[in-house]
């Protein structure tokens, strides 16, 4: 493996402090997001192989989740004010354009920061979705987590003493980012579930259809809250899209090599295109 700088950074905006990673350098940018309550560092290892491969890539926590700040309020939590943190985020690196890619919750605040702002984003890459066919799963999976974490916050509380006393170097990789993203605060957790799901998911299909970015979808089999349908969908929808199913749940994080290359080959696509086809609308 190609061994990469990295170096922790931090920036503010709307008075709230977020916290990001930089691997490698270079003007050719990249950004990951997250999954929802996970932190940054679950992009680790695809921002180490992109970086090796030449780009650079940032991973941010954003509000509410790793090491960001975490505000009790539901009103700053929303898929809008997510994709405006991104936008922020390349104000501060001075990155003019990016491609912009996350899983699940990273994933629809990637197509959010190609509906608000499509000139600064290069391409999409955006896995397990959460669109149409989704909605009622999501639901069902975390309003018992909205519930425990307003009314039985102890459960929350308790659960974090046990998992922060647990030392990460010790634990296999994955174990460590299962144990963040059990390193919840209640009140911060409520808020954050209660913003997101209360708002829009995502852009419409409308919007979502006016999306000029080359997108690299990645959909999972049997997956109830994240179904291939949506990944699906969104390929069909955007105007330049490519479609991956992943050989299963896990591909990506446990043998990573295949779809780790499909994303550099994309990213590699996004930048060597000629910029002037891929600015949308000022």
């Amino acid at each position: 493996m190609t061994l990469v700088s990295e170096r922790i950074g931090q920036f503010f905006h709307d008075g709230h402090r977020l916290e990001f990673t930089e691997y490698g350098g270079g003007s050719e940018w990249v950004v990951l997001l997250h999954a929802q309550l996970m932190p940054r560092r679950m992009h680790q290892p695809l921002a180490r192989h992109l970086a090796g491969a030449g780009f650079h890539v940032v991973t941010l926590d954003l509000l509410g989740h790793g090491r960001s700040d975490r505000p009790d309020d539901p009103l700053v939590y929303s898929m809008t004010a997510f994709g405006e943190q991104v936008i922020a985020l390349l104000d501060d690196l001075g990155a003019e354009q990016a491609v912009i890619g996350g899983t699940s919750l990273g994933a629809n605040v990637s197509l959010e920061v190609a509906s608000l702002a499509p000139h600064r984003v290069r391409g999409l890459i955006a896995e397990m979705p959460v669109l149409d066919n989704a909605l009622e799963a999501g639901i069902l999976a975390f309003a018992p987590l909205l519930f425990l974490s307003r009314f039985v916050p102890m459960s929350i509380s308790g659960v974090r003493v046990v998992t922060r006393a647990v030392p990460r170097g010790v634990v296999p990789f994955w174990a460590g980012i299962v144990l963040d993203t059990l390193d919840q605060r209640p009140a911060a957790m409520a808020a954050a579930i209660h913003g997101i799901f209360f708002g829009r998911i995502a852009p419409s299909s409308r919007l979502r259809r006016r999306i000029q970015a080359p997108g690299l979808v990645v959909g999972h089999p049997r997956d109830p809250i994240h179904p291939a349908a949506d990944a699906a969908m969104l390929a069909e929808e955007l105007p330049d899209s490519t479609f991956v199913e992943a050989r299963g749940l896990l591909e990506w994080r446990v043998r990573p090599q295949r779809l780790d290359g499909i994303a550099a080959d994309f990213v590699r696509r996004c930048f060597a295109a000629d910029s002037t086809a891929l600015l949308g609308p000022t």
